[in-house]
């Protein structure tokens, strides 16, 4: 009798498998729009209610701080009642919040409705790669990640036409309701992706998890062999959830400081300079449409970063592409920095979005790989959680440094910053990351 996960690992990519992966990537690409418009809103907000530097990182961590609360609890709520149910609830927070957002009426009203919106948006990120990791077999698992990631590239694309075409004209709240509609869609659609196989079994459902696997087992002219409902040591399983204290056991201490450690160190740079890109546009110089337009093309070089990283990724590693994405990263952010041309800036910053979002894609892929399937979800809420409070304090140095040191000076510091925090994650990596390639996931979490 073979268990649901070799199972799984021996199948190719099957009809049902790109579904779930196309329906959750979806509602994924919605989340990415509404970050990618709080970087365009968040320039035209403050000059419609005359905001200051700090009031405007402050709304961009209220969303930040939402996300935080999200990741710790969706995290722990899909492995006690399963990845499918807090992938759609989630969605429809963030839906709803997002939508209501462009009627606020004041800055505080608008900074309660952003927390709301980063509660969805961070608690459904770890859960949906959760659900495509234990979906996809072995040999595509990376790479089916970061398809899901790359879903994120297309919402900041649609984000960056929206704040160049529409913000200017009907200014900001139309970008609210914009993202809010579809979203919501995304939601309704969701209700046909099923539950994971690998969590069902670890629940005792084992005629569930054996028939979804049937499925795609026909799709792939597989025979199979029923899954055996009785196994000893999945009942022991079952009653043994994994809490925070023993992510930090000495089973697992290292796979938590090394994924915590990438987790604050790219929420920090990345939201460090993905948020405030237009408004550090603007005060070198350039107008609000341009600045608007520069991200448009910037965001489009998200895309070949993420299909070269699902490339490399099944390739040469996990380790191997995180460090030399962080390490491009580190290099790009640094020349970023120190553009003095038009030309500069968009080179520059295409390989900035190019490394980023490549390295990103990784590291979903790499975090549900590290811990069992009992604690899959919750380890990769908790070191999301972690994470977000990297991107929570981000925009609200940027402005500090900005204003110690004024604009030109300060601009160059800003980046010079981040170019040390991807350094120093690369470098973490290299040393102290763990290869996952072409293991299954119970191997792995041994």
């Amino acid at each position: 009798m073979e268990h649901i996960a070799s199972r799984i690992d021996r199948l190719p990519s099957t009809p049902m498998l790109k579904k779930i992966l196309f329906l959750t990537g979806i509602g994924w690409m919605f989340d990415a729009m509404d970050q990618g418009m709080v970087s365009g809103v968040m320039a035209a907000i403050g000059s419609d209610w005359g905001l200051d530097k700090g009031q405007i990182g402050i709304l961009g961590s209220a969303g930040m701080l939402g996300m935080i609360l999200g990741a710790a609890l969706s995290g722990m709520a899909a492995d006690r009642w399963g990845r499918r149910n807090v992938v759609m609830y989630t969605l429809i927070i963030y839906g709803v919040a997002s939508g209501l957002s462009g009627f606020a009426v004041n800055y505080p009203m608008l900074l309660v409705l952003r927390f709301c919106t980063g509660f969805g948006l961070g608690g459904e990120l770890p859960a949906a790669s959760t659900l495509i990791s234990e979906y996809s077999p072995k040999m595509i698992r990376g790479r089916n990640v970061i398809i899901l990631e790359s879903f994120w590239a297309w919402g900041w694309i649609l984000a960056a036409l929206v704040a160049y075409l529409l913000i200017p004209v009907y200014g900001w709240r139309i970008a609210f309701w914009v993202g809010a509609v579809p979203a919501l869609f995304a939601a309704y659609l969701r209700r046909a992706v099923p539950e994971s196989p690998r969590y069902l079994e670890t629940v005792g459902r084992y005629e569930e998890a054996d028939y979804l696997v049937r499925i795609m087992e026909e799709q792939a002219n597989i025979d199979y062999l029923p899954v055996q409902s009785s196994a000893p040591n999945r009942n022991k399983e079952i009653k043994h959830r994994l809490s925070l204290r023993d992510l930090w056991s000495k089973k697992y201490i290292r796979s938590t400081v090394v994924l915590w450690i990438i987790w604050i160190g790219i929420n920090f740079g990345y939201y460090g300079f993905v948020l405030w890109t237009p408004s550090l546009l603007m005060a070198q110089g350039f107008a609000l449409v341009k600045s608007f337009e520069f991200t448009l093309i910037m965001c489009l070089a998200q895309l070949p970063g993420y299909f070269s990283a699902a490339y490399l990724v099944e390739k040469i590693g996990r380790k191997k592409v995180l460090t030399l994405y962080f390490a491009g990263t580190a290099l790009a952010a640094w020349l970023f920095g120190h553009a003095d041309s038009t030309g500069q800036v968009l080179t520059y910053g295409c390989l900035l979005y190019f490394f980023s979002l490549g390295a990103w894609g990784c590291v979903y892929t790499y975090t549900p790989e590290v811990y069992p399937t009992v604690a899959r979800a919750s380890g990769a809420g908790w070191a999301a959680a972690f994470g977000r409070i990297g991107a929570f304090i981000a925009p609200l140095i940027v402005p500090v440094i900005y204003n110690m040191y004024g604009e030109k000076t300060g601009y160059g510091y800003v980046f010079a910053l981040l170019t040390a925090v991807f350094a120093i994650v690369a470098i973490v990596v290299a040393i102290f990351g763990k290869e996952t390639m072409g293991k299954s996931l119970e191997e792995i979490s041994e």
